[in-house]
This record gives structure tokens, C-alpha cells and sequence, in this order.
């Protein structure tokens, strides 16, 4: 299979580059990387967790990461191979616009169902907020997270059916400074 040759042999980042934003040199360099923090060639989440953990060590990150890993996760198997990685990243640093909308949608939409509603938007801005910690946010109160998801959801609910579509998801952040650079603010978390 292409991920056996991925993992063990690196001619395999032909294909990749083709798929990519990345030069074949630089997916080198991310192989390599990728190899040395996990051996085997896949990351299981309990990793992933520990991985993404180093990075916040004032909140708590597992809650976000379970999500994120998921979102890497693309075919559902339980572990993120090297294409996954990559094909992710590729998007979140060198994906257009709607590229990196559509990423960002699918984090959200935790079930799968093609649509985000209010629970799951609550799930994931109250991920963020643990994982900032508190001294991110020294005078948060409980609630915050709730009140930043009704002014979002209100704005991105075109249709007031209680659900956001992809197409009302890319629209609000694109007529809307403010979501895009919340959405901005929640990359830089990746």
C-alpha cells in the first residue's frame, strides 16, 4: 500500500508532493521528524495527546487534541499515518481560504452529520478555552464559552434552522472579520 512505502521508504513522497503544497524537500524534513516522534509510522491518540500536551502546559489540551486527532483521522481508523499529517498541514499553512474553511468545519462537525449545530460549537470553543488555561484567560467565567457560541451561531445560521451548513460556515467567516479572526485565533492553536 502507499502508506507501507510512506513509512518505510521515502520515494513514496513523490505522490505526496503531487497532492500537496509541499516541495519534496520539504517533506523530507517533516518525515524525518514525524519518524523520530513516532517510530512506528502512525500516531495513536493517547500520543497525539502527549504530543499536543507539551504545547500548553498551562490548561488542559486533551479535549481539544481527541478533536483535532479526529479531524487528522480522515479515514476514521483510530490513528494518523504520515499522509494524514501531512495532507492536513498542507491545508492549514498553505490552504486557500476555503481550503482551510472547509478543515475547519469538519473539525467542528464532531459527529460527522455534514452540518455543525450548537452543542458540538460549545464542545469544541470550551476544548480551546481548558486548553488555554487559565492564565490566558484569568477572569473567564463558566459561561464564556457559551456566550461566544451564541453570537457565533446567531451570526452563522443564515436560515435559523438550527443548524450551520458548510456553505453559511464559509460565508460568515468570510463577510465577517471578527469569526474569521477567531477561527484565525483557534488555528494558531493547531
Amino acid at each position: 500500500s502507499l502508506m507501507t512505502m510512506v513509512c518505510h521508504r521515502p520515494e513514496g513522497l513523490d505522490q505526496l508532493e503531487a497532492q500537496t503544497n509541499f516541495s519534496k524537500r520539504e517533506l523530507q524534513v517533516l518525515y524525518r521528524g514525524f519518524k523520530n516522534e513516532c517510530p512506528s509510522g502512525v500516531v495513536n491518540e493517547d500520543t497525539f495527546k502527549q504530543i499536543y500536551s507539551q504545547f500548553f502546559p498551562h490548561g488542559d489540551a486533551s479535549t481539544y487534541a481527541h478533536f483535532l486527532f479526529n479531524a487528522f483521522d480522515t479515514g476514521h481508523t483510530g490513528s494518523i499515518k504520515f499522509e494524514d499529517f501531512v495532507t492536513a498541514l498542507s491545508i492549514l499553512l498553505r490552504g486557500s481560504i476555503t481550503e482551510k474553511l472547509q478543515w475547519t468545519f469538519n473539525l467542528y462537525d464532531i459527529n460527522r452529520d455534514g452540518y455543525i449545530n450548537k452543542e458540538e460549537m460549545t464542545d469544541i470553543v470550551r476544548a480551546i478555552y481548558d486548553m488555554m488555561g487559565k492564565y490566558t484567560y484569568p477572569v473567564l467565567k463558566t459561561d464564556a464559552p457559551k456566550q461566544h457560541v451564541d453570537a457565533f451561531f446567531q451570526k452563522m445560521d443564515k436560515n435559523r434552522d438550527g443548524v450551520v451548513t458548510l456553505d453559511e460556515f464559509i460565508l460568515s467567516c468570510q463577510e465577517d472579520e471578527n469569526i474569521m479572526r477567531s477561527l484565525q485565533l483557534f488555528e494558531n492553536v493547531i
